[in-house]
C-alpha cells in the first residue's frame, strides 16, 4: 500500500555522494531523528543500497532515484520495478536535473509506479514544466531550478517559491509541493516551509556538511519547529 505522507515532510537525498556503510550511518541518523521529531522522512538512495536501509529502518520512506519501465524478464542492465518494490522501496524520483525524461518516458513511469503503489517523486526545472508534469498527477514535485542544485544558495527569489505552488494546485490540488535545491541549514527549512512548501529537502547541503548527522537532526528538528507554529497561526 502506498504510504500516506503527512505534511511538512523533510526529503533526504543521498546521490552518489556516500555509498556502502556511510549511507547507512545517514539513513540510520535519519531514522532517529524522524522517530524524535515524529516528522516523516523520505530518504532517496541508489538502488543498490534499498535492501539494506529498509531492512535496518523503521521510519524512513525509501524512495528510488529512478526505475525503467520494462517488465520481470529479459532488460540486462535494466531497473526493474518488482525488484525495486521486493527490496524495500515505497516510491520512486522521476526527472531529475541529473536523469532527466520526457514527458512519455515520465508517463510510462507514473503508469508503472501506480501499478506497484510507489509514491511518484517528480522533479521540474521550471514552472511550465512544472504545470506540464502536474498534468501527470504525481504525488510530489519539487520544481527547483537546475541551475542551483547543489550550489548551495537556496531558491531566491521567495516569490519562486509562490509561484510554484500556485501553479501546481492550480491544476491538482492534491499534488504535494516541496522545495529542496541548495538548502543548506535548517533556518533555510524553517522559512520554505514557512512560505507555503509543503517539504524541505537536501542533498549536498547535508552530503557536504561539516557534520553530515548533525545536518540530519537540525535540518528534521527545523521541519519539527516549522510544523509546530504553522499550528499557531
Amino acid at each position: 500500500m502506498k504510504p500516506k505522507i503527512r505534511t511538512p515532510y523533510f526529503e533526504i537525498g543521498t546521490k552518489n555522494y556516500v555509498y556502502g556503510d556511510k549511507v547507512l550511518e545517514y539513513a540510520l541518523a535519519a531514522d532517529a531523528a524522524a522517530e524524535k521529531y515524529d516528522v516523516d522522512v523520505l530518504f532517496i538512495t541508489p538502488a543498490v543500497e534499498i535492501r539494506r536501509i529498509a531492512e535496518n529502518t523503521k521510519h524512513l520512506i525509501v524512495l528510488a532515484p529512478y526505475m525503467d519501465t520494462l517488465r520481470p524478464g529479459r532488460g540486462m542492465a535494466d531497473i526493474l520495478p518488482e525488484a525495486l518494490k521486493a527490496a524495500g522501496a515505497q516510491g520512486v524520483v522521476i526527472n531529475h536535473c541529473e536523469k532527466p525524461m520526457s514527458l512519455p518516458q515520465m508517463k510510462a513511469t507514473i503508469d508503472r509506479a501506480r501499478e506497484l503503489d510507489f509514491l511518484v517523486f517528480a522533479c521540474a526545472d521550471t514552472l511550465d514544466e512544472a504545470k506540464a508534469i502536474a498534468q501527470l498527477h504525481p504525488d510530489i514535485i519539487n520544481p527547483e531550478p537546475s541551475g542551483i542544485i547543489g550550489g548551495g544558495n537556496g531558491v531566491s527569489p521567495m516569490d519562486y517559491v509562490m509561484d510554484s505552488i500556485r501553479v501546481i494546485k492550480a491544476i491538482d490540488p492534491g499534488i504535494l509541493v516541496e522545495q529542496a535545491a541548495g538548502i543548506t541549514n535548517g533556518q533555510q527549512v524553517y522559512d520554505f516551509i514557512m512560505a507555503g512548501s509543503e517539504a524541505a529537502g537536501a542533498a549536498s547541503g547535508i552530503m557536504n556538511a561539516a557534520d553530515p548527522v548533525a545536518m540530519i537532526d537540525e535540518m528534521i528538528a527545523a521541519t519539527r519547529r516549522a510544523a509546530d507554529d504553522l499550528k499557531k497561526r
